[in-house]
Parts: structure tokens; sequence; C-alpha cells
């Protein structure tokens, strides 16, 4: 390949009086406000569409007399300037949920949000699906609030694929190469003007990789890229493609994300004191804390691991095992040999760092085990999410009921202002007022939804659907035409769909747990609901399966084939190449939209969400989020959550549930309409979804749940743990050790009570606990009374913990210990006791492994 001589960059001629418009392209703001986005489509609207919304792009290409034209436009200028100082307000005002009410109490505190993939806007193709979506969510709503984040993530010179289906209805990929230099991101430089650089080891060499920043609103995100000539051509493509290539391709990239997104932080003098890890990829960063610790601060492993641990957070997204990263020993011994020396531990070590307890010598190495292992925050994505995570996990804490596992679970929500359409959202405002847009999370607020005119609320969302029509008319056009279709077809194709039809969506990743064939399980059937003449209906499919799934590839296959049916041909459409465009459009112009994951396995899910908040109503599997979000006004169920012993019974029972659904409530209330035209009691569900979903599941609520459940007191832990010199830190581990020597010592040596058959409500059972410490004292354990009913099983159906207070020893270390409980409620009553250690600086309650229970 012939190569330049030398490279430079070549930026847009802006007339000087138009010069704001380049600060408004390089900062992200724009993707979530419609006068800027209206600003630059006032400037050319068919180049914003060609250019794929891309403000930096169209500035670069747009002919020069249309911007001497535009600088002449007063009308234009004076837009430009109304949005420019709009901006120039966000960005300087103090006026910040966090700054009003935290910023002096935790003057020190500094995020770190890392994550594999980002989706802040499609013009920035760095995402697959929900969890990079959710994490620009999560950086936009932190602009918002005015935390102190930034964000950390990989720039993927192709980020990930382009959909299109053969002839055959199989998917294709394809990986358009990025401009960086026509993006809205620009490169850091260091004080000689030099891209800033970080380094990493490999096995045998370094590789190098350059940061770039994208503003998001108030927040910075930081995005490494490997392709640099420096580099060896294998390490050029780590940042290549987003979830490209093998087990090896991932374990390089999630070094460069975790080891070199810290690196990237200290090169630019960020001291982040929370380090929040999306899902388990980033979660070698922990390791890397570890290693600054010990080599700035002179500590022990150990004592970097407490220090650095109290001042992590992970969010897990999986509700399968299947889910998470693995990676084999001889991987791990490959890439970071050196790495334990660094550590100063042995590579069992290490690998137990990432390993269930007694693990087989095979046993691979797991990124959620390492993140729970060292975080002092965990949590789930939903409640159910939570519920399930600490069920998997429960193994990493021996002796502990699931119950107490210590996974939270914070409820994903969506940025509003990103997914809200543009004339939903004019008419919220009109009704709801400007505190909208500041407090979207207030219930309150909210409830003036129902002031909105059903008239009114109703003709919105039919302009939504309209637009949705013309554009699924406008793709399916290319589509065939791309696929060598005839004229005739073609002409069809301008034709499918109805603007005035029932119009339901489903639109997701095609995982087969997802199953978008359920609906349909019995075609006939489904075809006698698509076509009644009196109450037709029509779907939109859209998604992508991943490269390797060829069992999600095999969905999208079937659903073109039945799409292709003589009776279904112009019901049911699927669209390609989904993107955070075609979402928009979907989940703010159909009516309804259809999710049927199988029981506990949809972590969350959050395009519900976005549908709700423009008046969508869901029809869901009671799952993820639809578990806390459903209620009969504001949706359907599909089934009551019931658990089934084989898959067969379980589709053909949920499908017969969701024809029933369809046949009997949901296309019946759509075309029940008043004398007025008008379906009121479908109208009616509308605003109860808008009000009762959107300030329950934005990311405002979400963020600010992290913040003060999460952040906040790890930022606290952390600040404790570097006092006086991490006098603290020492001490903590110093005790952790005497605990592991002598835990062996400590013995539940008899229990006493006075609790007996016929005992009346409310009274109060006294109980005593001889206990043996051997070596250690009172204040080093925790002996607590575990009460509650007895439900299944001889188990505890619920249960409540009291603390036992110790009396003066009866022995040498032996100790009486007194506590009581109240039987709050008649039936079946236990009780046990247990021993826990006990700290005051300690992290997490159940250390792992440490619990003693009365046998």
């Amino acid at each position: 390949m012939l190569r330049p001589y030398r490279t430079f960059t070549v930026v847009p001629s802006l007339p000087p009086r138009l010069s704001p418009l380049s600060d408004l392209a390089y900062n992200l703001w724009w993707s979530w406000n419609w006068d800027v986005i209206d600003l630059f489509r006032r400037l050319d609207r068919d180049l914003w569409e060609e250019t794929g919304h891309n403000p930096v792009l169209m500035l670069g290409v747009i002919p020069q007399d249309r911007l001497e034209e535009a600088a002449e436009d007063e009308g234009f200028f004076a837009h430009m300037m109304r949005v420019y100082q709009a901006l120039n307000r966000y960005m300087r005002s103090s006026d910040t949920w966090f700054n009003k009410q935290y910023a002096a109490k935790f003057p020190d505190l500094q995020i770190a949000y890392f994550s594999a993939e980002f989706g802040i806007t499609e013009c920035m193709p760095m995402y697959s699906g929900g969890l990079g979506v959710l994490a620009g969510d999560h950086l936009k709503s932190a602009s918002d609030l005015g935390l102190p984040m930034v964000g950390v993530g990989l720039l993927y010179q192709e980020g990930y694929f382009n959909q299109y289906l053969n002839a055959d209805g199989w998917q294709q990929e394809t990986y358009p190469v990025n401009d960086f230099y026509n993006m809205p991101i620009r490169l850091e430089r260091d004080e000689t003007g030099q891209p800033v650089k970080v380094f990493v080891d490999y096995p045998g060499h370094t590789v190098a990789a350059q940061v770039w920043r994208a503003q998001v609103g108030r927040v910075a995100l930081y995005l490494l890229d490997t392709n640099l000539p420096e580099n060896r051509p294998e390490d050029r493509v780590i940042t290549a493609q987003l979830y490209g290539g093998d087990l090896d391709m991932r374990i390089r990239q999630e070094i460069m994300l975790g080891i070199g997104g810290i690196r990237a932080l200290r090169a630019l003098d960020i001291s982040p004191t929370i380090c929040h890890m999306n899902d388990g990829h980033p979660a070698f960063l922990a390791l890397e804390r570890i290693r600054m610790a010990m080599q700035d601060e002179g500590l022990s492993f150990h004592e970097a691991r407490q220090l650095t641990l109290a001042g992590n957070v992970f969010t897990t997204h999986t509700p399968v095992l299947a889910g998470i990263d693995l990676f084999p020993p001889h991987f791990i011994d490959h890439y970071f040999g050196s790495y334990y020396q660094e550590l100063g531990i042995s590579r069992d070590e290490f690998l137990q760092l990432g390993r269930p307890p007694n693990p087989h010598p095979d046993e691979s190495f797991s990124m959620a085990i390492l993140a729970l292992r060292l975080s002092a925050g965990a949590n789930g994505v939903s409640m159910r999410h939570g519920q399930v995570a600490r069920e998997m996990w429960r193994n990493l804490w021996p002796g502990t009921p699931t119950a107490e596992v210590p996974i939270t679970h914070i409820t994903n929500g969506v940025h509003g202002r990103t997914w809200i359409g543009h004339d939903m959202m004019n008419l919220l405002l009109r009704y709801l007022g400007p505190r909208l847009l500041e407090r979207p999370e207030d219930p309150a607020l909210w409830k003036r939804v129902e002031r909105i005119s059903d008239e009114e609320l109703w003709h919105t969302h039919e302009r939504r659907r309209e637009r949705l029509v013309a554009v699924a008319r406008e793709r399916v056009e290319r589509q065939w035409t791309r696929r060598g279709a005839t004229a005739g077809e073609i002409s069809e194709a301008t034709q499918i769909l109805h603007p005035d039809v029932l119009t339901i969506g489903f639109a997701r990743r095609f995982a087969t747990y997802k199953r978008a064939l359920l609906l349909f399980r019995d075609p006939d059937r489904l075809s006698r609901i698509l076509n009644n003449p009196d109450r037709p209906v029509q779907i939109l499919f859209a998604g992508k399966a991943h490269p390797r799934d060829n069992p999600g590839k095999e969905f999208i296959r079937q659903i073109v084939h039945m799409a292709r049916r003589e009776d279904l041909r112009r019901r049911v459409i699927f669209l390609e190449d989904y993107d955070m465009e075609l979402a928009r459009y979907l989940v703010q112009g159909v009516d309804v939209w259809l999710n049927t994951p199988q029981l506990g396995m949809e972590a969350s899910g959050t395009s519900g969400m976005k549908a709700a908040m423009n008046g969508v109503i869901n029809l869901s599997v009671l799952d993820g989020w639809w578990v806390e979000g459903y209620s009969p006004q504001t949706g359907w169920r599909i089934g009551s959550g019931e658990r089934y012993d084989d898959e067969q019974s379980r589709n053909d029972v949920e499908a017969e549930a969701l024809y029933d659904l369809l046949e009997k409530d949901v296309v019946p209330l759509f075309y029940s309409r008043g004398t007025d035209g008008l379906p009121h009691e479908w109208i009616a569900r509308m605003k109860q979804a808008i009000a009762h979903i959107t300030p329950v599941f934005s990311t405002h609520r979400m963020v600010r749940e992290y913040t003060e459940r999460l952040y906040f007191p790890s930022a606290m832990r952390y600040s404790r743990l570097k006092d006086n010199g991490y006098a603290v830190t020492r001490d903590l581990v110093t005790w952790l050790q005497k605990v592991h020597m002598y835990w062996d010592q400590v013995r539940i040596l008899s229990i006493d009570s006075d609790a007996q058959d016929g005992t009346p409500v409310r009274s109060v059972i006294t109980i005593t606990a001889q206990i043996a410490l051997g070596s250690l004292q009172p204040q080093d354990v925790q002996v607590q009374i575990y009460h509650g009913r007895i439900g299944e099983q001889d188990g505890f159906r619920d249960y409540e913990t009291v603390n036992m207070a110790p009396e003066s020893p009866t022995s040498d270390g032996v100790y009486r210990y007194t506590g009581s409980i109240v039987c709050a409620d008649s039936g079946e009553y236990g009780y046990t006791v247990r021993i826990l250690p006990h700290h005051p600086d300690i992290v997490d309650l159940h250390v792992q492994g440490l619990v003693i229970w009365a046998s």
C-alpha cells in the first residue's frame, strides 16, 4: 500500500459569523435538543439526512455558497445565536441537582463510567444495542444532573455492522469504516499539541492508543484508538470492531478498555474516586487501580485491594451464565503472567479473583466474578433481575442466604428528551410546563397529562404513525431495489402499510430467547387477526442478530419468509439495519410495543420504556422492567409469570394468550371509536402509560439512584480508607488477616430461649447463646438472631435479624450473648443464630465465606 509522506487535517471553512456552528456540532448536547437539530436541518435538510445526522460531516461537505448565504440570513443567525447561548448557559450553569444538593458534601467526587459501547446518536455507531444505548442515556442524564462524571470506552474504526438481507432473508453484515475526523469527536492533545497516548503491555510488546473525546453535554467521553502506525497490524485492529473477532480479540479489547482506560485518565490528570463498570467487559480496570495504588502509595496488594474496591461499582446486565465473558486459564497466563509479579501475588491468587470457590484446575476466569470480588457495590438492572443475579452468584458468598447476597437492583431508565418525539414533547411542554425539562423524574408533574385533550394527543400520535409508515415504505423500497426486485414489486413497496391501521412494533436484538417467532406459532390465526377487513392490523419487525448467532439469523429468515405469504405480505414487514434512528421512528410511531422474552431471560429491556413515553402501549411477558411497569391501566401482560416444565408447553400457552389478548382486548379497544371518531378508552391508556411510566423509568431517576445508593457510599468509604496516610486501610487489612487466621476457633456452643408452642402474638422472646470466640474479641464479630415465619420445606418464608449483645465472658474466650425478638404475626415461627465478622470499615458484611450458623 502506498503511504503518504505526511498527514494533516482539513476543517470546514466557516464564515466568521457562523463560527458558533462548530461548537454546536462538537457538543453532542445537540442530540437531545431539537432546537439545535432544527438549526442544522434548516441549513440543508437533504444534506442532514444524507450525512446520517452528523453535523460535523455536514459542515465539511456543504457548499461554501450555502454557508455564505446562511451567514447573511438574519433569521438563521438569530436561531443559531439562540441555541448557542442556550448551550453556553447549560455548560456554565451551577444550577444543577448535584451542585445544589451535594457538591459541598462531595467536593472531590469524580466518577468514571466504563463501558464497551456507547449509544449517543446514530452518527457515532459505537453501540450494538440496549447496553450501549443505556450507557449513552446514562451520560446524558449525568450531564443534565450536573454529576462530575467522565465516560471511558473504545473508539471502533468499523463500529458495529450494518445489516442487509439476501434474497433468502439471511442476514449479511458489512462494516463501513468510520472517519473519525468527520465525526463529533476530537483528539485529546497535550501541552505541546501532540495527541495524548497511553501504552499498554501485551505479551512481548507494548501497544499504543491515542485518546479522543466526545463531549456529551457537560460530560466528557474518552475513547481509545489503537489504529496507529507505530502499532503492529494485529494490534491496530484491537479497536476495529465492537464485539468482533474471537475470544483472543475479546480479551485484548477488554485489556485495552480496562487497563488502557485507567491509564488514559491518568494521562489526562483525572483521578476518579468511583469507577463504574457497565457490565463485566471493563473489569480489568480494578486490577490496574490496585497496581497503581501499590506503585503510588507503597501499599501491599491486599491493602490496595481494600482501598480500590471501596471505589468500584459494578452493574451486571445478564441473567444467564452463558452471557458472561469467560477466559481459559492459559489465556490469563499468556496476557497477565508478568502482571502477577507486579501485583506481588501468586498465579493461583490471581486466578481466584475471577473464579468461584473451590474451582477445578481448568476453571475459566470470569469477568463478572472479577468485578464482583473487586467492587464495593453491585447491582442488577431491574427488581426481577436483582433477584436472579443474587441467585446466580450466591455461591461466591457461601453460607449467605440468597436474599442477603450483596447485589442490589437499580432499574434501568431511558433519557426522555432523546426518545420522546418532537411533536409529543411540544405537546407535553404546553401542558406540563418547562419544569418537565428540569425534573422529568417528578411524578407529580406527570399527573397533568390527564389535562391533555384526547383530540390533541391522538392527532399528535397519528402524525407520528404517518411518518413511520412513510419511513418504512422508503426503507422497504431501498431493500427490495437492492435485492433486484421487479418494477412492479418496487411499486408495491410504496403502497405497503396504512397510516390509519393498528400498528404493532417488535424491534430488538434478535437473540432466540426474545422469541420473535412466538407471534407466528399459529400463522393462520395470526392471518385472520391481521386481515380482518373491519379491524386490520400491521406488524413491523426490526433487529440484528450477532454475526455468529446463526439461530438468531434463522429467526430473521423465518420472519422474512412468513412475510412473503400472500395473506401476510402487506401486513408483516421486516425493516433492515435497526439503529437508533429507526428505533426512534418505531417507538414514537407504533401503537403497541410487543415483547415476548422467555421468562427470566430479560434482565430489563428499555425499548418498551421509550415506547410508553410516547403513548405507545406495551404488550409484554411479565419479565424485566415490565414486572415493575405493568398495571392494567398502562398495558397488557402475556401470562402472569407462570413457570413451565418445558419450552414447548410455555410457547404454546403464551402464544395462545397473545392471540387471545389481540382478539379480545387490544384490537377491539383500538377500533372502539366515539361519535367524534376518537378511541377514547385507548387514549386513556396512552395517558396512563405516559404519566406513570415516564417519571419512574427515566435515567434521571436511575442516575440519581446510582448516585445516592452506590456512588456516595462508595466515595465516603474510599475517602475514609485514605485517611491518615492510609492508616485506616492498613488497620482494616490487619484485622481481616486476624479474622481469617482465627475464624476456625469461633463456635456456637449452645442456644436457649423461652419460646414455646402457643406463644401469643406480639410476645417478646428472649434468646441467649454461648459463643466461643477463641483469639477474637466481641468487637470483631456480630452475633445475630435470624428469625421469621416458616414457609415451604421448613425454610424461612421471610426473616428479620436482631443483633445480640455480649455479656462478660463465662470462661476463657467464651461469651454469653443475649437478644430478644417480637413475634409480630400468628403462625409457625422459627429462629436461629449466626456469627459474622464485624468491623466499622468493612465494605461487605458478608465477608466471602466467613459465617457460622447454629447447627
